[in-house]
């Protein structure tokens, strides 16, 4: 957008009406864009209103076994209450169903040293079952399998990765094997293979900073569910001494694995605009198995859906989509799905997508993602237009007098598969397991050494986990990148490259995170 354009955005964003939280707006109107557009409107969205839909989904979850999870009743319950509050708003309503191969497990897993000391292990600490591990319950002789100990400088472990591997292994044995260069379903498939009644992936052992250390818990997946028996992943040290000779244990895990489990995305387009000029913005709507998500991504995901109630009240001149995806957290499966089921020509009418994901942090910064790569951090730039997304983005921040920062496109979220093929992206993110810098606790507050939300996919990221500040202050970012976005005659994908000729980037469609989990 032009310099002049937000020139305007800064004057023209104004707040009322601080009704609950000092110094922040309960109400955020915003005019509808800095070039005047015939029809223009304001957006007001009431924050308190997205707590309202907030205290739904923790409802939901509570009713439904503290989970709003892809493939079970408390997302299905969740995509309901969405889908209904837009078709009474006037929304046409789509609900696109795919498949996935769900897994959860059932119940506490264990793991124990049997001989020759006893001791049990702790599940999360010590070890966690594999993503898609069979169920079984197990006493055998763990047998190791080509592992390197000590371990190499380097990671390089090829422990069952080769059928040549099992040569001399004893049915009915636990085949103990070493994270290192092939993915965990193919040491797993070949163990099952060579009669191994249960699979003990450790970790590889070296010394590192964050993903580079190898010694702590391995939480890992198989990438479907084609293993019938238990696996788990352990530290280096459980490892370690279940690799001494004479070592015999049990292993147990009870799981559900569904390879074609349905769930579905809920994809919202208003009535109004230029249907070759669509606007889109998504959150995922699913939570992990382990908590009801409240703040990843229930705060997203309110704060879009009461945006979109408001926004469809008068004619716009661009067309509003609004998308609530489902498997998200098991790696952005409904936002691929929908991307990858979408013509050519269907994708270049999307002129720009915008992603909220954990917008109320509860030790949180203010991040906007690095549209331009201003940063020289990680993943390059977007593709051409996302810069004036994140622009308008800091210029609100800028408005209201809130620091920001920018935040990588590191693919973790439903942004990814948009700027797979080419198509302009933006959106905020207030943290998540990361830790709090000391000079980021200067600048946002809360607290250095923390993480930015200690609750992440944890049961306690419930009502409590939200930073009621931060929730009004992305509200008003949403509403309005909205009610711009929606008038505007300017938008940052004027036109969008098909995807074989998309810019090149330096981030895979498979999420670097995803990919570390499955090897």
């Amino acid at each position: 957008m032009r310099a002049r354009a937000y020139k305007g955005l800064l004057a023209a964003i104004t707040t009322v009406s601080a009704v609950t939280l000092p110094g922040v707006p309960a109400t955020a109107v915003v005019s509808p864009t800095p070039v005047p557009a015939k029809g223009a409107r304001s957006l007001p969205v009431d924050v308190l209103a997205v707590k309202r839909h907030l205290e739904r989904f923790q409802q939901i979850a509570v009713a439904n076994g503290g989970t709003r999870a892809a493939g079970t009743p408390g997302y299905d319950a969740s995509a309901e209450y969405v889908a209904g509050k837009l078709r009474a708003a006037g929304y046409r309503v789509t609900l696109q169903e795919f498949d996935f191969p769900f897994f959860r497990v059932i119940g506490t897993p264990t793991l124990a040293l049997v001989s020759p000391t006893a001791r049990s292990y702790t599940p999360e600490t010590d070890f966690r079952p594999m993503t898609y591990s069979g169920s079984g319950n197990v006493t055998a002789a763990v047998q190791p399998v080509d592992v390197v100990l000590p371990p190499s400088a380097e990671p390089s472990s090829t422990s069952g990765c080769e059928a040549a591997d099992y040569v001399g292994f004893v049915r009915g044995n636990i085949a103990l094997l070493q994270r290192g260069t092939c993915g965990f379903r193919v040491k797993a498939e070949l163990a099952e293979a060579a009669g191994a009644s249960g699979v003990i992936i450790f970790n590889e052992g070296q010394a590192g900073t964050g993903t580079a250390d190898r010694r702590g818990p391995l939480n890992g997946s198989l990438g479907d569910a084609t293993t019938h028996i238990p696996v788990v992943g352990t530290t280096f040290a459980v490892g370690q001494e279940l690799a001494k000779p004479g070592s015999r244990a049990t292993l147990a895990v009870t799981a559900e694995s569904d390879p074609h489990r349905k769930t579905r995305n809920v994809i919202a387009e208003s009535r109004w605009g230029d249907p070759g000029r669509v606007v889109m913005l998504g959150s995922h709507l699913d939570s992990v198995l382990e908590g009801p998500g409240v703040n990843d991504n229930g705060s997203g995901a309110a704060a879009v859906l009461e945006t979109a109630l408001q926004a469809n009240a008068a004619p716009t001149r661009n067309r509003l989509r609004f998308a609530f995806w489902g498997a998200e957290e098991l790696g952005l499966l409904g936002s691929q799905h929908y991307v990858t089921s979408l013509s050519q020509r269907e994708r270049s009418k999307i002129k720009l997508y915008l992603n909220f994901d954990m917008i109320a942090s509860p030790n949180h910064v203010y991040g906007i993602y690095d549209g331009d790569d201003s940063d020289h951090v990680g993943a390059g730039a977007g593709p051409e237009g996302s810069d004036k997304i994140e622009k308008l983005f800091e210029t609100y921040y800028a408005t209201l007098g809130q620091p920001y920062k920018g935040t990588d496109f590191t693919g973790r979220s439903d942004y990814g598969p948009f700027i797979a093929v080419g198509i302009p992206a933006g959106g905020l993110f207030t943290g998540a397991e990361g830790v709090k810098s000391a000079e980021e606790a200067v600048t946002f507050g809360g607290q250095a050494g923390v993480a930015y939300d200690r609750c992440y996919h944890q049961a306690c990221d419930t009502l409590a986990n939200v930073n009621e500040r931060a929730l009004a202050v992305n509200t008003g970012a949403i509403a309005t990148a909205v009610a711009v976005y929606a008038y505007s005659p300017v938008l940052p994908g004027g036109s969008t490259a098909p995807a074989a000729t998309a810019a090149p980037r330096r981030m895979a469609v498979l999420p670097a995170w995803e990919d570390a989990a499955l090897r």
